[in-house]
């Protein structure tokens, strides 16, 4: 029987993804199931590790029961790849009891922790050893945290007993009943534990955390024998686990982000920016972050990442707070409605403002009203501030690797305004791939997963596979758009 199908479990925060893939990259059976996730005092987020556990394997038999409904076998799967929700992780104990919550990544609660590393002086050695800025968004703050203030959790790190890991790390022990306990480089570059040039957990910077009787995973490229598992019975026999990545990094190289100068930016509530800067990591000085983007057992490539913290949000904003229309879907229309922006420009602070400003004290504003402004031009301002946002991003990686962007592509729900890829397209004069394939990141995985499990035999036979997928190319018809943006980044420089 021929296995040419590809288990892929996108675990994500609020649900686990499955879909099996053919040999071509088109979704065969999908399932997904949803994840609670609690939101406490102090601004901490918290899963229940168990409860992800059982959610991924409910997800996968909802899977494989969509597949055998399509007259197929689940020993046609050749292997399984999984992605995950990047910076979550879980502390347990060598019978995979954990010893608290999962801490998502969404969490703050190690605030105070980032000011004390700061005012420590570690800043530049984290910076420059993990690419990585001190922040609570990365899980090593926070595992401080625990550290601190849990009693057992503490205990258990002081006598060399916790175990450390990510999403995938947790998953793999859970699957394997302790048999396996590793991750991938991308995960690992999230942590602020992972020395980003030696590819190996730094011990002078878990030392000066305090963490360095914490057992840590074995690092592997991302596309790697990770192990093999039957799900809880679901299979027969163990199907082998071939890759395990972060989802956005998944994303990354579902999108095709193959060679350097190729990014993907997803465009959500809020906005990741990834570009492929090839086999260096470069250190930016402008608040982007540096990262392993993916890795086979042939190359690593890396990746400069810049987080922009409301992209969306601000369209629903207008929406929810001033009630300037009913559906999003209808400011397209608003904005083209109008010639231009009418002088009216957002500075797009209502959580702060990420890369490259990293101000999260900065407030949100509306600039240039006047009384011929109307609804349109406000809506308009809040989709032009989307491109600007990318375009700030998208200058400071070419300035600081030297990389020109050679293509970006686009995925997440703004995609669909045909006024926010114009004026993106005509800001960056370039043309954009917007793909089709809504679960980008359990693509990724699969590729990964099909490279070292034999379904693929080469990065190159991706290529070839990736450049069959429909794809659509942004006009450059809108005219100004370079004098509409220094006019923005005037607002965005000055401090009220």
């Amino acid at each position: 029987m021929s296995k040419s199908y590809i288990l892929a479990i996108d675990q994500g925060t609020s649900s686990t993804k499955t879909i099996i893939f053919d040999a071509d990259g088109q979704v065969v059976a999908k399932a997904n199931e949803a994840l609670h996730t609690s939101y406490l005092e102090g601004a901490q987020v918290e899963q229940d590790p168990e409860d992800i556990y059982q959610n991924v394997l409910t997800s996968v038999k909802k899977c494989l029961q969509a597949f055998e409904d399509k007259g197929l076998s689940r020993k046609e799967i050749a292997c399984c790849g999984i992605s995950n929700q990047r910076e979550t992780f879980v502390v347990w104990d060598k019978d995979g009891r954990p010893l608290y919550n999962a801490v998502v990544w969404q969490c703050k609660r190690s605030i105070d922790v980032c000011k004390e590393l700061k005012e420590r002086g570690l800043e530049e050695e984290i910076k420059s050893k993990t690419g990585l800025l001190i922040d609570p968004y990365f899980s090593g703050s926070k595992l401080i945290w625990l550290n601190k203030h849990v009693p057992n959790v503490q205990a258990a790190i002081a006598s060399g007993e916790a175990m450390f890991g990510t999403i995938d790390s947790w998953l793999l022990f859970k699957l394997t009943a302790g048999a396996q306990y590793r991750t991938d480089y991308t995960n690992a570059s999230r942590t602020l534990f992972f020395n980003l040039a030696e590819l190996s957990w730094d011990r002078e910077l878990l030392e000066a955390f305090g963490l360095n009787t914490i057992r840590l995973p074995e690092l592997k490229p991302s596309a790697s024998n990770f192990g093999a598992s039957t799900f809880d019975g679901l299979f027969d026999d163990p199907l082998p686990i071939t890759a395990m990545i972060g989802d956005s990094h998944a994303a990354t190289f579902g999108e095709g982000c193959f060679d350097p100068g190729t990014a993907k930016a997803t465009l959500g509530t809020g906005c990741s920016v990834m570009m492929n800067i090839g086999d260096k990591p470069t250190s930016s000085q402008s608040g982007m972050v540096t990262t392993v983007c993916w890795s086979t057992a042939e190359r690593i490539d890396y990746a400069m990442e810049g987080v922009i913290v409301s992209c969306g949000s601000v369209v629903e904003w207008f929406r929810n707070q001033l009630g300037l229309f009913a559906e999003s879907t209808e400011t397209e229309k608003m904005a083209t409605s109008v010639e231009d922006n009418n002088g009216v420009y957002i500075v797009p602070a209502f959580s702060g403002l990420g890369a490259p400003y990293w101000d999260m004290s900065r407030k949100a504003s509306i600039e240039g009203l006047t009384f011929d402004c109307n609804r349109n031009h406000l809506v308009r301002a809040a989709l032009e501030t989307v491109a600007y946002q990318i375009m700030d991003i998208v200058t400071v990686m070419e300035t600081e690797t030297g990389i020109p962007m050679e293509k970006l592509m686009l995925n997440g729900g703004m995609t669909s305004n045909k006024f926010v890829l114009n004026f993106l397209a005509s800001l960056l004069n370039t043309n954009l791939l917007v793909g089709t394939m809504p679960d980008v990141s359990a693509l990724g995985a699969a590729y990964l997963a099909g490279l070292s499990g034999g379904v693929y035999q080469s990065i190159d036979e991706l290529k070839e596979l990736h450049a069959r997928k429909s794809t659509t190319q942004a006009d450059k018809s809108i005219a100004d758009v370079q004098k509409f943006y220094q006019e923005w980044k005037t607002f965005m420089e000055v401090k009220v």
